[in-house]
């Protein structure tokens, strides 16, 4: 197998499985100084000819924007494979979460989120959760926020029945300045409801090139205790490395 063509600042490893990073974990508060507007894109491609043939496209972006005490945020991911003509992992996800900033370290949010992923044994599944969260560390090195609520999920499975289901959530989410130009986070949710337990897990190493632009490395695990019969799997797994560009 050989490398035939690879965009020099666009680079994407992708490993075994195809999970889709869920969105606003427990994203920490805004900085004091921070912008009324803000924004990141994260884009990754590879393309492998020879013995093997297969393309590789991730593209991520979300929108922050500051009203008082509120920060919104819109995201949106698209992920897609193919393999030898075949396609092997197709993924979309929208998600819209608000952050009111109480008194103190503590705060309230609520988030709704859509995804569709073809080889999961679902059409799509629509999220909301509404919840409390604190923020446990605050400092210019690092920040921890964990955060709790109930949901409900809607559930269109394939070939079956609408699963209307109640969730209880709860997540985390660190983060670590060790240096003026890296960065590492961890980020971890667990969504429960009766019928399954959907946890999830982004660990990442961020290496910024310049002000606007960093090389970050990610690795994401996403499991479902019980998915619909089609699944191909109860856990994804994907390793990347993508070029970031924020403003």
């Amino acid at each position: 197998m050989r490398l035939m063509r690879l965009p020099a600042a666009l680079w994407l490893l992708a490993s075994a499985g195809s999970a889709l990073a869920s969105p606003f974990y427990a994203p920490p508060a805004p900085e004091e100084d921070a912008p009324p507007w803000s924004g990141e894109t994260e884009l990754g491609f590879t393309h492998l000819a020879g013995n093997t043939d297969s393309q590789t496209l991730i593209a991520k972006g979300r929108l922050v924007w500051l009203t008082g005490p509120v920060t919104h945020s819109l995201r949106g991911e698209i992920r897609h494979v193919t393999q030898d003509d075949d396609t092997s992992a197709e993924q979309y996800l929208v998600a819209m979460r608000e952050r009111y900033e109480i008194e103190g370290p503590h705060y309230l949010f609520g988030f709704a989120r859509w995804d569709k992923d073809r080889f999961s044994g679902y059409n799509y599944q629509l999220t909301t959760i509404a919840g409390y969260g604190r923020q446990l560390l605050d400092s210019d090195e690092q920040s921890l926020s964990l955060e709790a609520g109930p949901g409900y999920r809607l559930d269109n499975v394939r070939d079956a029945p609408d699963e209307r289901l109640a969730v209880l959530y709860g997540a985390m989410d660190y983060r670590w300045k060790f240096s003026d130009t890296a960065s590492f986070s961890q980020e971890l949710s667990v969504e429960a409801t009766d019928d399954n337990n959907t946890s999830r897990s982004l660990t990442s190493l961020t290496a910024r090139l310049n002000d606007h632009l960093a090389l970050k490395l990610s690795h994401e695990i996403e499991h479902n205790s019980r998915p619909p019969e089609t699944a191909e799997a109860r856990t994804d797994l994907t390793t990347s490395a993508s070029l970031l560009f924020d403003w």
